[in-house]
């Protein structure tokens, strides 16, 4: 495994993390696996060397945090050995305040997720989204005291615009509060509008980067119903088609030039788009799901691949701009 600093933190983790929304309860997504299924999963993560695991209040509404608290408890012989992440934003019921970027849905949040982690705090509290019904010095302070209060080491933010994001960075600075130190975005070979503005700017910044989705959500792994693949997850991923996943001849092009890398490389297709966002100086951290055995063991193999100039001009030289996705 390979271990890179965290931005421009003294933290450093695996250039792999395990995205948890996988794990939790059917009755939240049809396709998650339950606890007892997920156990196979984290002990190959832990023994591979893994030691950023990625998961959100929102995901299985708490149930997520539960298997992933008991997860670290079970296999890290200390907490200081694993780097947890976790976010708030989304709904977590159906009162007005259970949402949303307040100070009082974070402070609640915050709390609320430490008892399901079962743990004093986490290594890094996520924004998930931007919020646009409260106003930006409340969030930020709010959050800033989340970090002095010891019940978060780090802060980051998830998708959204980057003048956004430079908004908060320059406003945090401004009034001495506790700064992002990571952008976890939208970015795949299928998806690179990131690249105009986003990336740059975090590398300049020296903003950790942690990609989410980089096998769009299955696509460029050819496991898309539009690819003639019939898996629980891409009939029921109404996420993806919001996304524009595998709406566009280009789309296609690109899984194509994919399979045929893979093909020549002698490894999967996920691998391949995998390592290609691992490419990227400014990509941290990678954040990959795995619902079947294959899918870490393709992950893992990625971290090996290397691409010449021809391979990477190949694969991008389909690409063509996309109306920005992800951010809702």
């Amino acid at each position: 495994m390979e271990y890179v600093r965290f931005g421009s933190t003294g933290m450093k983790v695996s250039r792999l993390c395990l995205g948890c929304m996988t794990y939790g309860s059917k009755s939240w997504r049809e396709w998650v696996l339950t606890e007892e299924d997920s156990k196979p999963f984290f002990k190959a993560a832990f023994d591979a060397g893994i030691n950023f695991y990625d998961t959100a209040d929102v995901y299985s509404q708490g149930v997520s945090e539960e298997i992933l608290g008991r997860a670290v408890k079970e296999h890290a012989a200390r907490r200081e050995e694993v780097v947890v992440a976790t976010k708030v934003f989304n709904p977590m019921g159906k009162a007005l305040n259970l949402r949303g970027l307040s100070r009082k849905h974070i402070m609640e949040g915050i709390d609320a997720s430490l008892k399901r982690l079962k743990m004093d705090y986490v290594d890094l509290y996520i924004i998930h989204r931007f919020d646009y019904e409260t106003e930006i010095e409340e969030t930020l302070e709010a959050l800033s005291d989340v970090v002095k209060a010891g019940k978060a080491l780090y802060l980051g933010a998830s998708s959204m615009w980057s003048w956004q994001f430079a908004k908060m960075l320059t406003m945090q600075k401004e009034r001495g509060l506790a700064r992002f130190v990571s952008m976890q975005n939208y970015y795949n070979l299928i998806y690179r509008e990131e690249e105009r503005e986003m990336l740059p700017f975090c590398k300049e910044e020296k903003i950790a980067v942690t990609p989410w989705s980089p096998i769009a959500r299955g696509f460029l792994a050819g496991s898309m119903p539009s690819q003639g693949e019939k898996t629980l997850r891409g009939n029921t991923d109404d996420f993806a088609r919001t996304l524009g996943i595998g709406a566009t001849d280009t789309d296609h092009e690109i899984a194509e030039r994919v399979r045929v890398t893979a093909e020549k490389l002698g490894v999967s297709r996920a691998a391949v788009a995998i390592a290609w966002t691992l490419a990227n100086p400014a990509v941290t951290s990678s954040i990959v799901g795995a619902s079947k055995p294959h899918h870490l063991k393709d992950a893992l193999k990625a971290l090996d691949i290397k691409f010449d100039a021809e391979t990477r001009k190949y694969l991008e030289e389909p690409y063509r701009t996309r109306k920005p996705a992800g951010h809702a």
